[in-house]
C-alpha cells in the first residue's frame, strides 16, 4: 500500500505537520548539537606553565615576573608550557622577600635576571602547572592536569566519544524500527541527559571518560529519530524541505551552544547547563505522535487510524465516513499480496551491494564520499577552537556560516540537481582548506568557506545516496555507508592532535580528502527527476557517469526485446523500457539492438 496516497487524503503538509515539525522536531535537534561539541570546551586546554611553589606569593599580581624567572622562552619569545629552569628559588625568594611597589620590583627583577646564569638547566615541570583562568574558570584539563605528557588523554576522550557514536549508530538503528520513533527518541534523550549530568560529578578522569562514552552512544541516534519521524509525516514533495530545515535547526543548536559556553565557563556547570534544560522536551511527550507510517507497517492499524483522523481534523480536511473501511481493505489486500510473495522473496545482505560491477562501484564511491564528509565536518567543528583568537567566537562563526548555505541550497537542489552541487560544494570546501597553507593570514576566512562547503555537501549526499541505492537494499546501503563513515570521527581527533606543532596540517589533510571525494562524486549519475531503482537489476542498469558521460562498458542482459523505435528525450520509450540516457537511436546497417552514446560515441546495447 502506498502510504503517500493516504497522506494526501488527510493533508500531506498541513497545519498539523507544520506545528509538529516547528514546535517539537526542530528543538529536538538541540541535544545532538549540544552534546556532540560541548566536550571541546569541557576539556579545553588553556595556556599553562610550570608551577614553582616558592614563587606562588608573587603569582597573583606579578605573573610576567614569575614567568621570566622560572620559564624558558623560544626564539619567538613564547614561554614553554612543559619545562622550567632548575634554579635555587629559595635564594630568589629571599632577594624578593621585601615586596616594594611594582615599579621598584620590576627594576629589582631586571637586576636579578642579569645576575642569574644564562645557561641554567632546563627540566620538565616538577610541581604541576599554573593555568590561565581568564577564559575558563575550570576545565577537565585543569582539574586533572591533562597537559604535556598527559595531553593525549584529551584526544583519547574524543576518540572514545567517536567509538560510542559508531556503536550507537549501529545498535540504536535497529531499536528505532523495533520500538518506534517516539519511544526511541525519548529513551535516547533520557539516557543522554542522565549520562551528561552525571559526568558533572565525575571524581576522576576515567569515570568522566566512561560517562562521555555513554553520551557518544546516543548522539547519532537522537538526531536520526526526529528526522525520520519528520520525513514520514510529510509527502515526498516536502522531504527536501524537512532535510534543509533539520540541518538549519542543527546549526542553530551550535550557535546557541556558543552562547551557553560564553555564559558558563566552569566545566561541571557547563555539563549541567547543556543537559538539564533538555528535560523540557519531555513536556512534548503527549504532543509528539508516533509515525503512522511505521504503525501501519508493523500492523498497529488502530493507532495509525487515530493519528490520521487527528491529522485530518487539524489540517481542516474532511474525510469520508468509509475512509477507515477503505484503508483497512487496502491494507488487507497489501498484506495478502505480501504473504503470497514472501515465500518466493529473497533476503538481501551486505554482499548484495557488491555483487554487480555497477553496484559495487557505486557503493564504494558513496561510502568514500560519506567518509570524507563525516570526517571533515566533524574535524572542522573540532578544529574551530584551535584557530587562535577567541575560541568561543570561532565556534560561533563555525555554526553561523552554515545557515546561509542552507538557504542557497534549498532552491539549488531542485534546479541544478544533486551531483554537480555535491561536487562544487566539496571542491570549494577542499580548496579553501588547502589554501590555508598558502595564505595563513586569512586562515579564519578560508576556514569559514570550507565549513560552508562541507555543510552543503553533507546535506546533498544522503539525498543522492538514497536515490541511487535500489529499494530492496536502500536502508542496508545507507546504513553501511554511514556506519563506515563513523570511523572518521574516531580518526580525525588524532589528525587534529598531530596539528599542535603545525596549525594548518589538519586543514590540509581534510582539504585533500574533500577534493578527492568531490572528484569521485562526478562518477555518480544524476538522480534529479529520475525514477528510483526498485530491484538490484535496475540499480545495476544505472551506470556510472564518468564525469560528463553516463555510459560504461558493460552489457547487462536486456529485460525485454530490443527497442527499435527512437526513444523520447528522457530516454524512456513508450513501452516503458528504460534505456541509457544520452543515447542516439539505432542507425541503418548496424545492429538495431545497439545504440551510440551521443557524447563518447561508444556503441552500447539497449536495455
Amino acid at each position: 500500500m502506498d502510504f503517500d496516497e493516504v497522506l494526501r487524503e488527510v493533508g500531506s503538509f498541513g497545519l498539523y505537520q507544520k506545528v509538529i515539525i516547528c514546535s517539537v522536531l526542530l528543538p529536538a535537534a538541540l541535544p545532538c548539537a549540544f552534546h556532540a561539541y560541548s566536550q571541546l570546551f569541557i576539556a579545553a586546554t588553556p595556556q599553562h606553565w610550570c608551577r614553582v611553589p616558592e614563587l606562588e606569593p608573587w603569582l597573583q599580581d606579578y605573573v610576567p615576573l614569575v614567568k621570566n624567572l622560572s620559564i624558558p622562552r623560544d626564539s619567538q619569545g613564547v614561554y614553554a608550557e612543559c619545562s622550567m629552569y632548575a634554579r635555587n628559588y629559595s635564594d630568589i625568594v629571599r632577594y624578593l622577600e621585601y615586596r616594594p611597589p611594582p615599579e621598584l620590583l620590576r627594576q629589582q627583577a631586571d637586576d636579578l635576571l642579569k645576575q642569574l646564569p644564562d645557561n641554567a638547566q632546563v627540566v620538565p615541570c616538577q610541581h604541576g602547572w599554573n593555568y590561565d583562568r581568564s577564559i575558563y574558570s575550570s576545565t577537565v584539563v585543569q582539574e586533572w592536569n591533562l597537559v604535556c605528557d598527559q595531553s593525549f588523554l584529551v584526544t583519547l576522550a574524543l576518540v572514545i566519544f567517536g567509538v560510542g557514536g559508531l556503536l550507537g549508530n549501529y545498535v540504536f538503528g535497529y531499536l528505532v524500527d523495533l520500538w518506534g520513533r517516539r519511544p526511541s527518541f525519548y529513551a535516547y534523550l533520557l539516557m543522554e541527559i542522565a549520562a551528561c549530568a552525571a559526568s558533572a560529578f565525575a571524581w576522576n578522569y576515567y569515570s568522566w571518560l566512561g560517562l562521555r562514552f555513554v553520551v557518544g552512544l546516543t548522539v547519532p541516534a537522537i538526531l536520526a529519530s526526529p528526522y525520520v519521524l519528520a520525513i514520514e509525516l510529510v509527502g515526498p514533495e516536502r522531504r527536501v524541505f524537512c532535510t534543509i530545515v533539520s540541518n538549519i535547526a542543527y546549526s542553530l543548536g551550535l550557535v546557541v551552544l556558543a552562547g551557553v559556553i560564553y555564559v558558563v565557563r566552569d566545566w561541571r556547570e557547563l555539563s549541567l547547563a547543556v543537559s538539564m534544560p533538555l528535560l523540557m522536551l519531555f513536556s512534548c511527550f503527549f504532543v509528539l505522535p508516533e509515525s503512522p507510517r511505521w504503525l501501519m507497517a508493523v500492523g498497529k492499524t488502530k493507532r495509525a487510524m487515530r493519528i490520521l483522523k487527528i491529522m485530518a481534523r487539524v489540517n481542516g480536511v474532511r474525510v469520508n465516513r468509509d475512509f477507515v473501511e477503505r484503508l483497512e481493505r487496502r491494507l488487507a489486500t497489501t498484506r495478502a499480496a505480501e504473504a503470497e510473495s514472501s515465500a518466493a522473496s529473497r533476503h538481501y545482505g551486505i554482499l548484495d551491494l557488491f555483487r554487480g560491477t555497477n553496484m559495487r562501484r557505486k557503493t564504494l564511491i558513496i561510502t568514500l564520499i560519506w567518509f570524507a564528509n563525516t570526517s571533515v565536518y566533524v574535524g572542522l567543528s573540532y578544529y574551530a577552537p584551535a584557530l587562535g583568537g577567541d575560541e568561543i567566537w570561532n565556534f560561533f562563526l563555525a555554526g553561523a556560516v552554515e545557515l546561509p548555505t542552507y538557504l542557497l541550497l534549498w532552491p539549488g537542489l531542485s534546479y541544478f540537481g544533486r551531483r554537480w552541487i555535491l561536487f562544487i560544494s566539496m571542491l570549494v570546501g577542499g580548496v579553501a582548506c588547502v589554501a590555508t597553507f598558502l595564505y595563513p593570514d586569512i586562515t579564519l576566512l578560508l576556514y569559514c568557506v570550507g565549513k560552508m562547503g562541507i555543510s552543503s555537501s553533507f546535506v546533498v549526499l544522503p539525498l543522492l545516496a538514497s536515490e541511487l541505492y535500489p529499494t530492496v537494499v536502500r536502508g542496508l546501503g545507507m546504513s553501511f555507508s554511514s556506519v563506515v563513515a563513523m570511523v572518521g570521527p574516531i580518526v580525525i581527533p588524532l589528525i587534529n592532535h598531530m596539528g599542535q606543532q603545525m596549525l594548518v596540517l589538519p586543514l590540509i589533510v581534510m582539504g585533500a580528502l574533500l577534493i578527492v571525494g568531490g572528484f569521485a562524486s562526478l562518477l555518480l549519475p544524476e538522480t534529479r527527476n529520475r525514477n528510483l531503482p526498485q530491484t538490484l537489476e535496475e540499480g545495476e542498469a544505472v551506470p556510472l557517469s564518468f564525469l560528463l558521460c553516463c555510459c560504461v562498458e558493460n552489457e547487462p542482459k536486456p529485460r525485454s526485446p530490443p527497442v527499435r523505435t527512437p526513444p523520447p528525450n528522457r530516454g524512456i520509450p513508450q513501452s516503458g523500457v528504460r534505456v541509457l540516457p544520452n543515447l542516439e537511436s539505432p542507425v541503418p546497417n548496424r545492429d538495431p539492438s545497439k545504440v551510440v552514446c551521443s557524447i563518447c560515441k561508444k556503441e552500447m546495447r539497449t536495455l
